[in-house]
C-alpha cells in the first residue's frame, strides 16, 4: 500500500468545508495507518478486553458508520446497513474472503457517497434522527467526532501491533 497524501484543511475554509476537510484528513488518516501492515497484522486484536478490535475491523466499522449515519439517515438512500442491531461487533468482523485491499476499497467508495451526499444535502435542514428531528450540520458533527475518536483507536492498535507510532 502507498501512503496517501494528507493535507491538513486549509485555514480559509467555511465551517462545513472544514468539516468535509476533517473527514478527509481521517479518512486518510485511517487508511495510511495500515500502511506496512500484513494481511494478519491487519486482523490483529492486541486488546484483550476488545477481542474484535483490529485495524481492519476499525475501517469497517468507518464505513458502517458513514453508511448509516451520511448516506442512510441525512440522504436518505435506500442502501444496505452495514451493522447488525443485535450483534454490536458485527462490523468489527474480518470475513475470510475480506483483504485490506477489499476493506480500503470499501472505505474508499463509501467516502465517495458521502462526498455526493453531503454536496447535495441542505446542511442547516431537520432530518429525523435516533431521538426525534435533529439539524443536519449537528448529526454531522457527531459522525466526525466518532470518526476522530476511531482513529485514536486505530492509532492505540498500530501501535500495539508493530510498534508503529504517530499520524
Amino acid at each position: 500500500m502507498v501512503l496517501r497524501d494528507r493535507p491538513w484543511p486549509d485555514d480559509d475554509l467555511t465551517l462545513a468545508q472544514s468539516v468535509i476537510g476533517y473527514f478527509e484528513f481521517i479518512h486518510t488518516t485511517a487508511v495510511n495507518k495500515l500502511d506496512g501492515l500484513d494481511e494478519q497484522q491487519a486482523r490483529a486484536t492486541p486488546l484483550a478486553t476488545s477481542p474484535v478490535m483490529n485495524p481492519l475491523g476499525l475501517i469497517k466499522h468507518l464505513t458502517a458508520v458513514q453508511r448509516q449515519h451520511i448516506q442512510r439517515t441525512i440522504g436518505g438512500q435506500d442502501l444496505p446497513s452495514l451493522w447488525r442491531s443485535d450483534d454490536h461487533d458485527y462490523e468489527f468482523r474480518i470475513g475470510p474472503d475480506e483483504t485490506v485491499t477489499s476493506v480500503v476499497a470499501a472505505y474508499d467508495a463509501e467516502w465517495e457517497r458521502s462526498r455526493q451526499t453531503l454536496r447535495e444535502v441542505d446542511w442547516s435542514g431537520f432530518i429525523e434522527g435516533y431521538r426525534g428531528p435533529i439539524r443536519v450540520e449537528r448529526l454531522l458533527l457527531d459522525v466526525l467526532q466518532e470518526s476522530a475518536r476511531h482513529l485514536g483507536h486505530l492509532d492505540v492498535v498500530r501501535e500495539l501491533i508493530d510498534g508503529a507510532r504517530g499520524e
